[in-house]
């Protein structure tokens, strides 16, 4: 396909920013928040029951982020760029997110870690890559090749392995499908999210935990249970603010520009930051069985990242709102007046055909 000036002028544009760093610093910061936090879980579970410090975790999400909102108000920054906000037909991928994503989700892995290590439980959260790509290929079409399907076997390998228990002699099953029911729930909430991802993201990250906080706290307190410890309660919604409020936040700017499986992927790389943690602060260890496991999902890791995804593919005229610049090559258009960048407006795509490197971010989703 041979390309006109102007097109060949963007095609070398868009392939520059696919080498941006922004994005994968995003998810690389949001995976370790994650993975820091289920230590901390660990601990708090000695005085709080699963289902309390689930939502806990999500109500400091959303306090968190609230606290942030009101003070970047406060500061009044009047030229800040200001990412649209969520619409009535954004809800249905909304509700099926906090549903996945914040009730199901974060109580099974709460359940699942009270009867697993720290240590275990942080490897295992690789396995929300997993089910993220997976969901991403089969459902949302999203491509993927030899080694993505070879990573995958490897990281659910390492996950079947850190399923042994030593001292028993046994897979820990039930602790096993209770963090797997988690992952996949994670898995779909990635997705829905990535349907909504250019609306505000500190937006969707407060909805999601005060919905998902809240609905798992009225639940609980109507079955009985209660807060034991109001000290262990002000720490979870601290470790909730940062390892969930922040890392959400920071995890949903990623899919806008790397898509839900790739995204997915790099975020496999936090869970060995709550490994390492958990041998500092529970003094767990799993002795010859942990370096097998660590190794294969590194190996897997390394292969998603190595990925690239080159072809001839088409834009189709569209508009839309989102947050852009006018340095990516997709935004070329001209403005009425004097914008900042990056800047948010509804604009449009006129169709061209082109072939350069390129992601499933919010102008990549086409078929294959």
């Amino acid at each position: 396909m041979s390309l006109s000036r102007e097109e060949d002028r963007m095609a070398n544009a868009i392939s520059g920013t696919t080498s941006t760093l922004g994005p994968f610093v995003f998810v690389i910061a949001s995976a370790s928040l994650f993975g820091l936090s289920v230590p901390f879980c660990k601990l708090l579970l000695e005085d709080t029951s699963p289902v309390i410090l689930a939502g806990l975790l999500y109500l400091g999400a959303f306090v968190g982020l609230f606290v942030f909102t009101v003070a970047k108000r406060m500061v009044n920054h009047a030229s800040d760029m200001k990412p649209p906000k969520l619409e009535r037909k954004d809800l249905p991928w909304l509700a099926g997110a906090v549903i996945s994503g914040g009730i199901v989700a974060p109580v099974s892995l709460m359940f699942g870690l009270a009867l697993m290590s720290g240590f275990t439980t942080s490897l295992m959260l690789n396995l929300e890559g997993v089910a993220t790509a997976i969901i991403a290929v089969v459902v949302f079409k999203e491509n993927a090749g030899r080694r993505l399907w070879l990573a995958l076997l490897l990281m659910t390998s390492a996950g079947v392995a850190l399923s042994w228990d030593p001292d028993e002699g046994e897979f820990g099953i039930l602790g096993l499908a209770l963090v797997g029911l988690a992952m996949a729930s994670w898995g779909i909430d990635n997705n829905l999210t990535r349907m909504i991802c250019t609306k505000d993201s500190v937006q969707i990250a407060q909805v999601k935990g005060l919905v998902a906080g809240s609905a798992i706290l009225f639940a609980s307190m109507i079955a009985g249970e209660g807060i034991e410890s109001m000290s262990s309660a002000a720490l979870a919604m601290v470790v909730g603010a940062l390892g969930y409020g922040v890392s959400m936040v920071l995890f949903i700017r990623s899919l806008e520009r790397l898509g839900s499986l790739r995204t997915g992927a790099f975020f496999s790389l936090g869970p060995f930051v709550g490994a390492a943690a958990s041998v500092m602060l529970l003094g767990e260890w799993l002795g010859w069985l942990m370096l097998p496991a660590a190794v294969l999902m590194a190996l897997g890791v390394w292969l998603m990242a190595g990925e690239r995804h080159d072809h001839a593919h088409t834009h189709e005229t569209t508009s839309h709102d989102h947050v852009h610049d006018h340095c990516d090559g997709h935004h070329m258009h001209e403005h009425f007046g004097l914008f900042d960048e990056p800047h948010s407006h509804e604009h449009s795509h006129q169709q061209i055909a082109h072939n350069h490197a390129h992601r499933p971010d919010s102008h990549h989703r086409h078929g294959h």
